[in-house]
């Protein structure tokens, strides 16, 4: 009898499965969940949980894009996702100015964010489709210069 990680192993992969972003998605969820964990018990129900529902929706939200049945539908989840990891990265911020995360944290988090955030708008060109995403870092204090 297969074992439930051999059978896992042998099964055909759902496509998001396969997708780097998807993959980045779920190492930043892992990153945000972990940091939460510390956050004070009275932000449970709001810094805790908004977190924690936006950085699920990221990879949610490639992994259902993939599934649909045309390109255009794809990149139109992943400005959702996309708009999910701003909203993500925003939080953060009100993290780290409430002191509930140090700078070092921050950064990490920061960082792998920005490298979800190119990753997302190079799939969405890649579906031949002109993203209304932001190329530049969404960390970059300067303006942007499109209107």
């Amino acid at each position: 009898m297969e074992s439930s990680v051999e059978w896992r192993e042998a099964r055909r992969r759902f496509r998001f499965e396969k997708i780097e972003t998807w993959q980045l998605a779920r190492i930043l969820n892992r990153g945000v969940y972990s940091t939460t964990r510390k956050f004070p018990k009275e932000e449970l129900f709001c810094l805790t949980s908004q977190l924690r529902r936006a950085s699920v929706s990221i990879s949610s939200n490639i992994a259902e894009g993939s599934g649909r049945n045309s390109d255009a539908d794809f990149a139109h989840f992943l400005e959702i996702a996309y708009g999910s990891l701003m909203e993500v990265v925003s939080q953060l911020f009100i993290a780290l100015d409430e002191e509930y995360l140090a700078q070092d944290v921050f950064d990490r988090l920061a960082c792998d964010a920005d490298v979800l955030a190119g990753k997302i708008v190079a799939l969405s060109k890649s579906l031949g489709r002109a993203p209304r995403l932001s190329v530049s870092s969404p960390l970059d204090p300067r303006p942007s210069t499109s209107p």
